[in-house]
C-alpha cells in the first residue's frame, strides 16, 4: 500500500462524536512512551501527523487520521505509566473502553510493546481484556533498532510463550518495526491492505 494523503480529522473524548463515515478503522495503542506517535509518523511518512513528545501521556483524547481517503488511523491514549493524575487516568481508560466495545468500524487494533524490555504485566492484562471481549488485535513491537537480531528473537518469544501460557490458543499476529529505520512498514501497511479489501467486500 502507498500512502498519498494522510489528514488529521478530529479529536475527541467520547465514542459517539467519532467521525460517522463507514469506513474501516485501526486503532493503535499501547504504554505511555512506547513509541507510538513515531510510528504513526513513520508508516504515513509524515513527520509531524502525530505528536512526538518525551512526556509520557502526551496522547490523551481519540485522535482520528484519514487516510487515502479511505480508511481511519486511530491514535489512542496509552494506558499504563503517565505523568497524570488518578482521575485522568480513570478518563483516559473510559475512552478506551467505550471506544473499543462500541465502534463498529473498528476491524483491528494494533497493540503497540516496546522489544527493549520482558513482558510486563499491563500489556498482557490489556491484550487479556481484548481476547475475552473478542476484539481483534495484532502486536506490534517497536524500537527493534535498538537491539540484535537474536535479542529480537529472544525477547518475543519471550511475549508469546507468556501470551500461551495464558487464554490463547494460538499467538496473534504480530509485526517488528523500527520508526528510525523504517523495519516493518511495508508489512503492516500491507496488512492493513488486506484487511480493507475483506472490509469492502463484505459492504458491497
Amino acid at each position: 500500500m502507498k500512502i498519498k494523503s494522510a489528514d488529521f480529522v478530529m479529536s475527541n473524548s467520547n465514542v459517539t462524536n467519532c467521525p460517522k463515515d463507514h469506513l474501516p478503522e485501526y486503532a493503535f495503542i499501547g504504554r505511555s512512551n512506547v513509541g507510538k506517535s513515531s510510528l504513526i509518523n513513520m508508516l504515513t511518512q509524515r513527520k509531524g501527523l502525530a505528536k512526538t513528545s518525551g512526556r509520557p501521556g502526551k496522547t490523551q483524547l481519540i485522535n482520528h487520521f484519514k487516510i487515502n481517503e479511505n480508511w481511519f488511523l486511530v491514535d489512542l491514549p496509552g494506558y499504563g505509566y503517565a505523568r497524570v493524575s488518578k482521575k485522568d487516568k480513570k478518563t483516559f481508560q473510559k475512552y478506551i473502553t467505550d471506544y473499543f466495545l462500541e465502534r463498529l468500524q473498528l476491524v483491528c487494533a494494533f497493540v503497540l510493546i516496546d522489544i527493549r524490555h520482558e513482558p510486563q504485566k499491563v500489556d498482557l492484562e490489556f491484550m487479556e481484556w481484548m481476547g475475552e471481549n473478542q476484539i481483534p488485535f495484532c502486536i506490534i513491537f517497536t524500537k527493534a533498532d535498538k537491539l540484535r537480531p537474536k535479542a529480537i528473537e529472544n525477547h518475543v518469544n519471550d511475549y508469546i510463550n507468556k501470551l500461551l501460557e495464558g487464554i490463547w490458543e494460538e499467538a496473534p499476529i504480530y509485526f517488528i518495526t523500527s520508526s528510525t529505520s523504517g523495519i516493518g512498514q511495508e508489512e503492516l501497511l500491507n496488512y492493513i491492505d488486506g484487511l480493507n479489501e475483506g472490509f469492502f467486500k463484505e459492504t458491497l
